[in-house]
């Protein structure tokens, strides 16, 4: 724009140095007869043929200003939509790791079953993940890989070994794994799935009736969810 622009201005000064040197001979401007400039009624274009292209010069900046202007302020609402998209998205991720907990302890068994609560947060991002209720609420909408993880140890051998526990979607079971058995003092379980949530789902873990969970430092019972994409 600036070459243009300047291009213009030495078009015109050319212009104007121009008409003046043709309102005078060439002996001098004494000793001609001076030119009389065109009454404004006439037609610039026709008597002053470089003005009339300073002018054409002058419009087409102006128009070419027009353009730039709008584009820029198409580019300029295109960037703040796409702003606003990426900020929705970062303040709606959802991701969380937790493990039963930190030290060694058995939970369980118990008369009922019981909505397990994880401790130890390894990852609570979105905060979506209640620590105090063991339930995890969407978000929003979208696809959700959620793990669990459970691992029991009998305590003793020939003890009764029951490790075993349920993950559920809308209080609907989602995974259910079991270790019911006699033949060994530990064993464990993984289920990974991939699954479409709505928006104020909840997912939970429990531990059924007669079952019961040990953990360590080690963090052998874990529970994780990342919302992988959003399809609100």
């Amino acid at each position: 724009m600036k070459a243009i622009a300047f291009l213009a201005l030495l078009v015109c000064y050319a212009s104007s140095v121009q008409s003046n040197i043709g309102n005078y001979s060439w002996e001098g401007p004494d000793s001609g007869t001076r030119v009389q400039p065109p009454s404004p009624e006439e037609n610039e274009c026709l008597t002053d043929t470089a003005s009339c292209g300073c002018c054409l010069m002058k419009q087409t900046m102006h128009r070419m200003e027009e353009f730039f202007n709008m584009s820029l302020g198409e580019l300029q609402h295109s960037l703040t939509e796409t702003r606003s998209v990426l900020n929705n998205m970062r303040a709606s991720r959802s991701a969380f790791s937790v493990a039963l907990t930190d030290r060694r302890w058995c939970l369980g068994p118990f008369l009922s079953d019981q909505v397990i609560i994880y401790r130890h947060v390894f990852l609570n991002l979105g905060g979506n993940y209640n620590l105090f209720n063991g339930i995890f609420v969407a978000p929003r909408s979208g696809v959700y890989l959620l793990s669990l993880t459970v691992y029991s140890d009998s305590g003793s051998a020939g003890s009764h070994l029951a490790a075993c526990a349920t993950m559920m979607v809308n209080d609907q079971p989602a995974a259910i794994l079991r270790d019911l058995n006699s033949q060994d003092q530990e064993d464990s379980s993984t289920s990974v799935q991939a699954l479409m949530l709505s928006a104020g789902d909840t997912v939970k873990v429990v531990l059924p009736k007669g079952c019961f969970l040990c953990d360590s430092g080690n963090h052998y019972n874990t529970f994780t969810g990342v919302l992988l994409y959003s399809t609100d």
